[in-house]
């Protein structure tokens, strides 16, 4: 049976966890000096590498001869571990979010473990949990057998109560890098026996949007659709992801100030199938590039990564607008985000955005205009 990339390449050690080094090397060190909380938070983004960090930390404990802090898949515990899981138990919070569940879990903290030395439980989406289940745990939490360890993990810290949160030793797991999820699509490919161009690579990590699982996830797609050669034009076919070409050319006709064309240059690009969600986000990933270029000159080249004709437009357009312009820009089209993931006509929503971004950088424009004139008739 074909399993998925996440699931094939789910980390098992810690050197295998990406763009979380300020959390694995804080977890390898506690158990090297064997000093072991009873509560751990891990709160973060969707696939960040939450619970697969648990389930490592939660072998690791229980390894009697650890490598560098990860289980060495070797000894008798790391076999017994893999075998039945009796130690490790995961929870699902949103389908076990009452007061008995919790009442249960209670019970089965009396028992020691019978592998290793620790039992752990993995409470996930932690968040689900009703109040009385939260003060359910909160006493069990507050008093623990030594034997045991939480690891509550959540997408949705601030649901939490503060008596929970402060029994806690929490980590906090941020989006991982473009430069990480490129390198980390590049070593899966590889391994896959898949060709790639960079451009492609690109693509699907900055579709990623910061979690390894879902960048896995549409490399799969991809790959299911391209075969073992990965281009850009077959992962554009996938994702309906803007050329960067396209987003030249809008971008010239918002920058002119023309809103007949923007949005005629809009119908076209719409037109071919790319959801108005997909675009807008390539559009503020433009911007984004464009600042950058804009900020540090001929310095961005390295990390704006582009073709170098793409790159010379792109230079053209950042000298046209000040840095203030473009930052507004982005701020616009980064508004209306959510509405545009849940709007019953993204499109329209699309337009009147874009439209605002030309009002908006038109009347900066005007009022710099007006600063420069009074600041020469008034010198200070």
């Amino acid at each position: 049976m074909y399993l998925a990339l996440y699931r094939k390449y789910r980390p098992r050690n810690f050197d295998d966890v990406v763009g979380q080094e300020h959390i694995t090397k804080t977890l390898v060190n506690q158990i090297k000096t064997d000093k072991i909380s009873h509560a751990y938070l891990f709160t973060g983004s969707r696939g960040t590498g939450k619970t697969s960090s648990a389930k490592i930390f939660a072998r690791a404990i229980n390894c009697t001869s650890p490598v560098n802090g990860s289980p060495c898949e070797m000894c008798e515990s790391c076999k017994g571990l893999s075998e039945n899981n009796m130690d490790i138990l995961e929870i699902d919070a949103a389908s076990n979010n009452g007061v008995n569940e919790i009442r249960d879990l209670r019970e089965m903290v009396k028992y020691p473990p019978v592998v290793g030395k620790y039992k752990v439980y993995i409470i996930d989406e932690v968040h689900m949990l009703s109040t009385s289940a939260f003060n359910a745990l909160l006493k069990t939490l507050e008093e623990p057998p030594s034997y045991t360890v939480f690891i509550l993990a959540t997408t949705e810290v601030h649901k939490l109560p503060a008596t929970i949160l402060s029994r806690c030793l929490r980590f906090d797991f941020k989006l991982v890098s473009l430069e990480d999820l490129s390198s980390l699509l590049k070593k899966v490919l590889d391994s896959e026996k898949i060709t790639y161009d960079e451009q492609s690579i690109n693509i699907i990590a900055r579709a990623g949007e910061g979690s390894v699982r879902d960048t896995l996830s549409i490399a799969d797609r991809c790959v299911s659709f391209a075969g073992s050669e990965l281009t850009m034009q077959k992962v554009i076919s996938v994702l309906g992801v803007s050329k960067k070409e396209i987003l030249i050319n809008l971008t010239n006709h918002i920058l002119n100030k023309n809103i007949g064309d923007t949005l005629v240059e809009l119908d076209k690009v719409l037109s071919t199938g790319i959801s108005p969600l997909v675009f807008s986000n390539d559009l503020i990933a433009y911007f984004k590039d464009l600042l950058l270029v804009n900020a540090l000159g001929d310095d961005s080249r390295s990390i704006v990564v582009v073709k170098d004709d793409i790159y010379d437009q792109m230079k053209k357009q950042s000298e046209q607008q000040n840095y203030n312009t473009i930052l507004k820009s982005i701020e616009v089209l980064s508004a209306v985000e959510q509405e545009l993931r849940y709007s019953a006509k993204p499109r329209i929503v699309l337009e009147i955005t874009l439209i605002k971004v030309i009002s908006e950088s038109s009347l900066l424009e005007r009022v710099e205009k007006l600063e420069e004139i009074i600041k020469n008739k008034f010198p200070s």
